[in-house]
């Protein structure tokens, strides 16, 4: 199918999508209501659809880092099906791009992080890990460690175990999922909401020292990992004190407790260096990768260990009893290795870090004058416009307003996509987005909120 620009076939496709098609994160009865966008085509920091050029301020959902439409990535999938089109890797059987991937990621990976265990989705990764996890600590002698604990605002997947782990309470009360007793959740690092009169030093050290309370409250002993994303993304860019990791770290060691890194979001460049360990100041025991894994052209993800856990697991042997049938299929193992290959030859995590990065930050610094915004948080090309009805007293615009979406929508009539997540506009752009079109996208940023404050009485 090449395009959809005849409008009757258009319109027929949506009214098949609207039948047959049970969409993410979608109100169901709205879309009875009203035609779902088609989007057909994408190239750089841009999509089309329906006759419509937007500016993909998001990156699809934080996970384009090379942008779109790549040759060398259609030719890399052309090249790879026509040699192995699939095959398993059970049962001890590897293919040429996995293996050459999962040393590509223990080469680039923090610290001693080295062994590689490739599914489908950043909730796969996180759920492979809490099993890992259990199985560490039982090789360990301690299977009474098994308590887990994540923090509010998180978000780790949508797999039944991965659902436990989120700070987004309605997404386990939909279907009536309980996460205590084994999963407990902590304070996040989100200094304006929860920062008080305290400095954000002094925040981020009081935020890591809650964990070391909920620990406490259930016995060390009895807690297997704390899963954790290094910059709280979908649930609002939410950019942790610079306090704050090392003190988790001391924590987690302080009290043999596994820390887990959910790099999702952040791996493979988005904070400016490959890894957000490595920008924040800490190390992991674990990690998750996917999105920026393959720059969101195939899907892939990454359950990545240290060597003292491989060792531990491996030493008594046995048969793995976990898999998935496409767990590193060679198609998009070789996705992902092209991927690489274009970040470190174009020098893109770089350019992240010492040019994109800081002008973005300094462009939407400047909307902190705005009456609606109370604070801008940035990190490399992760980005949370918090929005506050009292910037004295930091107070929230109540939920039902639905004025991050309103915001959100006026930025989208003008050309720009970008995400609200409550209270907070969430920006994840591409590794190839220009200074004209960062520059472009403030100022219809700065229009959005402009037409918020009038329908608020801010203006």
């Amino acid at each position: 199918m090449t395009g959809v620009s005849d409008q009757s076939i258009l319109e027929h496709l949506q009214s098949l999508d609207r039948a047959h098609h049970l969409h993410s994160f979608t109100d169901t009865k709205a879309l009875l209501q009203a035609p779902p966008f088609v989007i057909e085509h994408a190239k750089g920091s841009y999509v089309s659809g329906q006759e419509i050029r937007l500016l993909d301020a998001m990156a699809g959902l934080g996970c384009v880092n090379i942008g779109y439409g790549r040759e060398e990535m259609a030719e890399t999938a052309s090249e790879t099906i026509r040699q192995l089109s699939y095959y398993h890797s059970f049962s001890a059987v590897s293919n040429p791009y996995a293996a050459a991937l999962s040393a590509q990621i223990a080469a680039l990976a923090p610290g001693s992080l080295n062994k590689v265990f490739f599914a489908n989705s950043g909730s796969e990764a996180n759920e492979t890990l809490i099993k890992l996890a259990y199985l560490y600590w039982r090789r360990k002698g301690k299977p009474e460690k098994r308590v887990l604990i994540s923090r509010q605002h998180s978000y780790h997947g949508s797999t039944w175990a991965a659902t436990r782990l989120n700070g987004n309470q309605p997404m386990l009360d939909q279907f009536g999922i309980a996460a205590e007793p084994e999963v407990l959740k902590a304070m996040a690092p989100y200094w304006y909401r929860y920062g008080g009169n305290l400095s954000l030093e002094e925040f981020g050290v009081e935020a890591a020292q809650d964990i070391e309370k909920v620990i406490l409250s259930v016995g060390a002993d009895k807690v297997a990992a704390v899963f954790a994303e290094p910059i709280q993304g979908t649930m609002g860019g939410v950019v942790p004190p610079n306090t704050y990791w090392p003190e988790v770290e001391r924590i987690c060691k302080a009290h043999d407790v596994l820390l887990v890194a959910d790099e999702v979001v952040t791996g493979f460049g988005r904070t400016g260096q490959w890894f957000a360990q490595e920008t924040l100041g800490f190390q992991a025991d674990m990690m998750t990768l996917a999105k920026g894994l393959s720059s969101g052209y195939v899907p892939i993800s990454a359950a990545v260990i240290s060597d003292e856990i491989a060792e531990t697991i491996d030493n008594e042997g046995g048969i793995l009893q976990h898999g998935f049938t496409t767990s590193a299929h060679p198609l998009t193992s070789a996705m992902a290795l092209k991927n690489i290959e274009i970040l470190e030859k174009e020098g893109l995590v770089s350019r992240v870090g010492e040019d994109l990065g800081p002008y973005l930050a300094g462009a939407l610094k400047k909307l902190e004058d705005h009456p609606v915004v109370g604070e801008v948080r940035c990190c490399g090309l992760i980005a949370g416009i918090e929005l506050t009805k009292n910037k004295k007293t930091r107070e929230q615009f109540p939920l039902e307003a639905n004025l991050c979406d309103y915001i959100a929508q006026m930025a989208l009539l003008r050309g720009v996509i970008v995400r609200p997540a409550g209270n907070v506009l969430v920006l994840c752009p591409t590794f190839v987005i220009s200074h004209a079109e960062i520059d472009f996208l403030v100022n219809v940023l700065r229009e959005a909120l402009d037409e918020a404050a009038k329908a608020v009485g801010l203006a």
